[in-house]
């Protein structure tokens, strides 16, 4: 794992590219390479790479260039299929100079150009300099489990990061909030297209290939999940062997390390699924890693010593206080460059940190929910839709809004009217208002509510869900549960997996997705919908496929997520975050929010008269972004607050 920087200028503009600046942008990012650096500097071209050894530790050291000094590389990630392709590559008569996955790529692109994405089975995220072209490519992995942003400058020119702070440190971007990127963050957790919180910064999107030349940015899309339904009709088992054949596939090809591995265990189905094909393959025990927090409701560690116990794991754990939990909080979101959508990002980087003693690298479950279903929210959104359909076939319309009045006065006095609310009972019928609406976390009414007159202004008319309503409507699936999860996996995956990339790489450990193999990916897609839910029984093929070989507590555990307490922690001892970073003079003085909508949301949050927790989480770290990326502050002063107002 790697961090990568670089600058390209079109010829006659500016004072070229200096050394001094692609340095301070690669070194902004030392946590993501701490074992090696290297530059390279053409003519109106520099590259900085950051390198965590994995394969080819002696070699592999980047940037890297061919024999003839045409392309110069700098890379990100793993490609799984490097032992196969360095053997195509040697019939076919190159000379390797190393053994590394990078040279790998090098030599494919020198040979294939863009083309030669397409034979990647991996993650990552590169640039390529044609010097030969005067030519730079950028391309992102199929899922983006790998980052890479940049900036198009006024003049022509390009800047490109593994990480934002490279590319602010640059000095050639001015940092400034993106205004148009709120209603999505605050709806959404985090901003779901290529737009990203700072102005003028904008994400390569999964799948994508960027080609820059003379000053020109063209961006093309390589790969795109069809969910296109085989054409030959097959058997229960004959899905489930072939799944869990290309499952275990997945797997052994992700144990390809020079250094020591382990796995994250939370103690559910997707990393149990992936500790016991581990167990499989290898001789030694695996190094098992878990985290929880000291409150019961958010404890799951029996679960992880169940599964330890089974395959005879060398097992650590980390619990994680409520002080320690908003004392790191500051650092973590200079770490994820935009505020922290999850407040789970935090336990992350501390069972991160607690494996980085041990091992290098570390298996995870990521994707599994967005692949088969995993999430109640399907089911439940598919539950809706039905009855949503036949009550308003069945109740006429003058009925329909008496009970929607009915629902909102129930809504103001009661849990079980604020759940009915969430129904076609006062919501309308379809995707956009009982999934997108139905599951945000500032509604489109809450927005309307939230900003004040001069961010509205600003805003102009703005709707939250624009870019996941169009990857809706652009879907290639055609049954409603793929269309659902074709979203999922272009937006809110894309910003778990950069939790998990960048939680990971604060610790400089790499972390590994077997559940997003591109070939298990495609395989997925083309199940049909029975194979994912079956009633209220999600990711049925997955629970299938491992029967017979997790513990049956494991197997029929409903999926609980990774809860943090701090819905909890905001109503009592850690009240005073909320209104240092809510409700002070110096959050309210940026006029983005109404004063009294805020104060509403903390005191509605604070009795108890509703639960606000993910609200007010969203807004203090927008805050604490604001400080620290805006404002210039230091996060050691920002850390120091947080404890003195935790005091």
């Amino acid at each position: 794992m790697c961090g990568i920087c670089g600058i390209v200028r079109p010829q006659g503009v500016g004072p070229g590219v200096d050394s001094a600046t692609v340095i301070r942008m690669r070194d902004t990012m030392v946590h993501r390479g701490p074992d090696a650096s290297g530059i390279w500097m053409g003519n109106g071209v520099g590259l900085g790479h950051r390198r965590l050894s994995i394969i080819d530790i002696a070699g592999g050291r980047q940037p890297m260039a061919t024999a003839d000094g045409r392309y110069h590389l700098v890379y990100n990630g793993e490609i799984y299929n490097h032992p196969l392709l360095m053997k195509e590559l040697e019939r076919e008569g190159v000379a390797y100079r190393t053994r590394s996955d990078t040279e790998t790529l090098l030599l494919l692109f020198a040979r294939g150009g863009t083309e030669s994405v397409h034979r990647l089975r991996g993650m990552f995220a590169f640039g390529v300099w044609d010097q030969g072209e005067n030519r730079l490519v950028l391309a992102r992995d199929r899922l983006g489990i790998k980052p890479l942003y940049y900036s198009h400058l006024a003049d022509g020119s390009l800047v490109f990061g593994s990480e934002i702070k490279a590319i602010a440190a640059s000095g050639l971007v001015e940092v400034a909030l993106n205004h148009h990127a709120l209603p999505d963050y605050l709806a959404n957790h985090a901003t779901s297209g290529e737009e990203t919180l700072f102005s003028g910064i904008k994400r390569l999107l999964p799948g994508h290939i960027l080609t820059w030349q003379d000053g020109q940015v063209r961006v093309e899309r390589y790969w795109r999940l069809s969910f296109e339904k085989q054409e030959r009709p097959r058997g229960e088992e004959e899905l489930i062997e072939e799944f869990s054949e290309r499952f275990r596939e997945s797997v052994r090809l992700r144990l390809m390390s020079d250094v020591p591995l382990g796995a994250f265990l939370s103690g559910g189905i997707d990393s149990t699924a992936i500790t016991a094909m581990m167990s499989e393959m290898v001789d030694e025990p695996i190094r098992t890693f878990s985290v929880a927090f000291a409150e019961r409701e958010a404890n799951e560690l029996e679960f992880a010593r169940i599964v330890s116990k089974a395959y005879g794991t060398r097992h650590r754990e980390v619990v994680v206080s409520p002080d320690r939990f908003f004392s790191i909080m500051p650092r973590m979101v200079w770490h994820e460059d935009e505020p922290i959508a999850h407040p789970s990002s935090i336990a992350l980087y501390e069972v991160a940190a607690l494996s980085a003693e041990d091992v290098k690298v570390v298996l995870t479950g990521e994707g599994s929910d967005e692949l088969l279903a995993g999430y109640a929210r399907y089911w439940k959104t598919l539950a809706n839709l039905r009855f949503g359909r036949l009550y308003n076939k069945l109740t006429p319309p003058p009925l329909r809004s008496r009970i929607q009045q009915g629902v909102g006065w129930l809504a103001r006095h009661s849990a079980f009217g604020r759940k009915l609310r969430r129904t076609p009972l006062a919501m309308t019928c379809d995707l956009r208002s009982l999934y997108l609406e139905n599951f945000s976390v500032f509604s489109s009414s809450r927005q309307d509510r939230l900003f004040t007159e001069q961010t509205s202004e600003l805003l102009g008319p703005s709707d939250p869900y624009r870019t996941l309503q169009a990857l809706m409507d652009e879907s290639p699936a055609s049954d409603l549960l793929d269309i659902l999860l074709s979203v999922d996996l272009q937006a809110y995956l894309v910003e778990l997996l950069m939790k998990q990339d960048q939680m990971s790489m604060a610790a400089s450990i790499e972390s590994r997705v077997p559940f997003l193999d591109h070939e298990l990916v495609e395989f997925a897609g083309s199940l049909p919908i029975g194979m994912k839910i079956k009633g209220r029984t999600t990711k049925y093929i997955l629970r299938k496929s491992m029967e017979g070989r997790l513990p049956p507590a494991i197997l029929k555990r409903p999926k609980a997520g990774f809860p943090v307490p701090i819905s909890k922690w905001f109503r009592g001892r850690y009240s005073g975050v909320v209104e240092e970073f809510v409700l002070s003079e110096r959050a309210r003085s940026r006029g983005l929010f109404d004063p009294e909508e805020l104060k509403r949301l903390c005191a509605e949050h604070s009795t108890g008269g509703d639960d606000h927790g993910q609200r007010l989480w969203s807004l203090i770290n927008l805050e604490v972004w604001h400080r620290i990326n805006v404002d210039a502050e230091p996060i050691e002063a920002i850390g120091g607050l947080v404890s003195r107002v935790c005091g």
